[in-house]
């Protein structure tokens, strides 16, 4: 029997009619009658007599309902889980975010986003400019979401929304607790340097050329957070993305814009030959929710 013929021949029995199963399936009675001649001809046996006006079961049809009806919930089963991945109630994300999102960004993004498809899985990795590359060509990543990622080719982007580069100060440095510091006003201060900080250091690098600003940096780390937690000690100043510095700011510390403003944008990329799925495309405006609220 085909696929057809097990829907038809369903229908009919669980009804009891011809015009019942054809208001079932949403189709015309002499569509129905049609697959169910076919079905009986195919098989060389009977399937229903009628009685009375009604279609009644021989013998062979009750033997064969039993496993009929296992492939119609089978069927059943197809169309709900299909339906589900459509409208992503399942599915799973491979996503590769830069560290600092991980603060605060991306937990609220996921909790928001788990209140309506709770059955969706994540599996997140940290990922920087350099290696994104190959994160998602080795399927690590679906989609990686980085601060002011350089173009490559044959990837996509997405604009998810924007930031800026901040100054974390320790409190004691400027009493007045400025909420914005222009570069001349830092040209006596510390720097706890960051190195390899990818496009954000090159954005950074440039205002302070601009500026004939060479900085003091005695210290040397390659994480934000840590240089967050140095100036926390009152041993400089950093300046890292205002994501890091608000999830690390204390009661030691403050956080100043530079005037004029160093803003950058932050994107999603994934490959061209690689469209993203329902479930990743669902997930991406809680995600531009949270970095942009």
């Amino acid at each position: 029997m085909r696929l057809r013929h097990i829907e038809i021949f369903h229908a009919i029995y669980t009804t009891g009619s011809i015009t019942n199963a054809a208001k079932l399936l949403h189709v015309s009675q002499p569509a129905v009658s049609k697959v169910l001649h076919h079905a009986e001809q195919q098989l060389g046996f009977a399937l229903f007599t009628r009685t009375k006006g009604r279609l009644v079961p021989t013998p062979e049809a009750d033997m064969l309902f039993a496993e009929v009806d296992k492939i119609h919930q089978q069927m059943r089963s197809i169309d709900n889980t299909a339906h589900n991945i459509k409208h992503a109630h399942f599915g799973n994300i491979n996503i590769g975010i830069t560290p600092a999102l991980g603060f605060s960004v991306l937990p609220k993004a996921i909790a928001s986003y788990h209140q309506q498809h709770p059955n969706v899985s994540f599996n997140i990795n940290t990922v920087h400019n350099d290696a994104v590359l190959q994160s998602l060509i080795e399927h690590k990543s679906d989609v990686a979401v980085l601060f002011h990622p350089s173009p490559k080719l044959g990837v996509n982007s997405i604009a998810c929304g924007e930031s800026e580069l901040v100054v974390v100060y320790p409190k004691g440095l400027f009493p007045h607790l400025p909420t914005q510091l222009s570069i001349q006003e830092l040209i006596d201060v510390t720097f706890i340097g960051i190195s390899d900080s990818g496009p954000l250091g090159d954005m950074l690098y440039s205002r302070l050329q601009s500026e004939n600003m060479q900085p003091h940096s005695p210290i040397q780390v390659q994480t934000y957070f840590i240089a967050a937690r140095l100036v926390a000690q009152g041993l400089g100043v950093c300046v890292i993305d205002r994501h890091t510095a608000m999830g690390n700011v204390d009661a030691n510390t403050a956080v100043a814009s530079f005037t004029p403003p160093l803003a950058f944008d932050i994107r999603a990329l994934h490959l061209q030959n690689r469209p993203l799925s329902t479930a990743v495309q669902s997930f991406l405006p809680f995600l531009q929710s949270a970095i942009n609220c």
